[in-house]
């Protein structure tokens, strides 16, 4: 595992998004080259309900980003949820290990000033690379780098194939997880799977100070018409507009017949005129996305391959957030990687990597496992009741 003279880096990070730029800021901050490999280029846009946690928030402080109202974000109080006739809202616990607020910020901008922080601390970010496999040593079957071509905008080849080798590569690419495929990780059917929708309008709701969620939809008026599957959420971005979406979770990754799209536009037609819900007030396609949860692909760390992000199935059965456990994940990959370039032999090297998976496991494992446990119980209507 000793750099060989024709290494590019020290660490190859596949994918810009959150995992991947924190993964690369944190590298280069303990002084390691670090190359990152973005397939689109900036600013481009992610499926995502673009609400933050204060879970979240505390990545983005430790990570030295500027959370300023003036810098693009805005915050919240905490969480309003609807449902059951009920109406509650749930401020965020004053706590001493999270800021007692949340955040929103669309993906567009969000993606873009994390892969600008990673940038600035050192790392460098090719965009337009499609990463297109893993480099395995002909010897020991480990990676050693990735092969990848220039795309231009809409994604077609642009140039010739390129080869980039490090000691360490970080798969940040998300739920298609390529590089992971690639070597035999395949995704876990028992583990649960979620699907997304969503979209933006421009709303007077833009401004509301709690993040809305939404645990029935009807297909008519509320209580004297069907009840649709799946639960939907509001989040207000400060800007002008608000991201709306719907999304519902199985406990295993079973393939659904679901129309989410259909879904989302019956609710759609459902909600109050004043909110601004309309065709001409909004603004982009309804897109989906699949949300990889519990560790839905293991293992996490084989053979110089670190598995972050959506990439290593790490969104929460609780409530669909992805980001905060995809930064904190980063942060601890990037300190294993920085520990293990630290030693003098390849076996204490291995060693120091081999900790990642122990590491997030002692921190999520049993939080992942009570979210198995607590779909398996709301898949049944009567417990769901």
């Amino acid at each position: 595992m000793v750099n060989r003279r024709d290494d590019d880096a020290d660490v190859i990070v596949v994918g810009a998004g959150p995992a991947g730029a924190t993964a690369a800021h944190y590298c280069a901050q303990a002084g390691l080259s670090v190359i990152v490999l973005e397939k689109a280029r900036f600013p481009r846009d992610k499926i995502c309900g673009d609400g933050l946690t204060p879970r979240a928030v505390s990545e983005l402080v430790t990570m030295g980003v500027p959370i300023r109202e003036q810098d693009g974000w805005i915050r919240n109080q905490g969480l309003r949820v609807i449902g059951g006739g009920h109406r509650l809202e749930l401020p965020w616990p004053e706590l001493a290990s999270y800021p007692s607020y949340g955040m929103a910020r669309a993906r567009m901008s969000f993606d873009q000033v994390l892969a600008e922080h990673a940038r600035s601390t050192g790392a460098k970010i090719l965009e337009g690379m499609n990463v297109t496999g893993p480099v395995l040593d002909e010897r020991t079957g480990r990676v050693v780098g990735v092969t990848a071509r220039p795309v231009d905008e809409q994604g077609r080849r642009a140039g010739e194939e390129q080869t980039f080798r490090a000691p360490v590569v970080v798969a940040a690419d998300g739920v298609s997880a390529r590089l992971a495929t690639a070597l035999g990780i395949e995704k876990r059917n028992d583990r649960p799977m979620g699907v997304a929708v969503r979209t933006y309008f421009e709303s007077p709701r833009h401004d509301d100070t709690w993040m809305e969620s939404h645990l029935e939809l009807w297909e008519g008026k509320p209580n004297e018409s069907a009840l649709l599957p799946g639960y939907g959420w509001i989040f207000a971005l400060g800007d002008g507009t608000v991201n709306v979406g719907l999304g519902s979770v199985s406990s295993s990754a079973a393939a659904t017949k679901i129309d989410y799209k259909q879904l989302f536009a019956t609710w759609m037609r459902n909600v109050p005129e004043e909110w601004g819900f309309t065709e001409e007030n909004q603004r982009g396609k309804v897109r989906g996305a699949a949300l990889p949860m519990a560790f839905n692909r293991k293992p996490i760390y084989d053979r110089g391959l670190m598995l972050v992000g959506d990439a290593g199935g790490m969104v929460s059965p609780f409530n669909g957030e992805g980001i905060a456990y995809a930064m904190q994940a980063a942060r601890v990959a990037a300190d294993t990687i920085a520990q293990s370039r630290a030693r003098t032999t390849a076996s204490s090297r291995e060693a120091a990597l081999r900790r990642y998976p122990e590491i997030m496991r002692q921190d999520l494992g049993g939080y992942y496992t009570l979210g198995k446990d607590f779909l398996k119980l709301i898949d049944h209507p009567p417990v769901m009741r």
